[in-house]
């Protein structure tokens, strides 16, 4: 299956990638990894991850929120832990 991404999701990762860089490139590069082990996941097997309270399906790394749209999958959002559970819910 495809992976798509809403278009803030690369600005999202970039925000994550630069704190988490600020900290140490070990664990940007973690994180990174972590990101694309992720999304291979969805690509293999989109049902792969359980529903989040907000109706799309989440994946537990960090997590990132995606919906499945006939043939791709779509991811919406970025999250990391210190962000408010509700934010980017407004793209969906």
């Amino acid at each position: 299956m495809r992976v798509r991404f809403h278009r803030k999701v690369q600005a999202d990762l970039d925000a994550i990638l630069e704190k988490y860089d600020e900290v140490s490139p070990e664990l940007a590069e973690g994180f990174f990894g972590e990101f694309q082990s992720g999304l291979l996941k969805v690509a293999e097997n989109s049902r792969f991850f359980h529903f989040d309270a907000c109706g799309l399906r989440r994946c537990n790394f960090d997590h990132f929120l995606y919906d499945i749209r006939g043939d791709y999958a779509r991811v919406w959002v970025i999250r990391h832990n210190r962000r408010n559970p509700s934010w980017g819910l407004k793209r969906f």
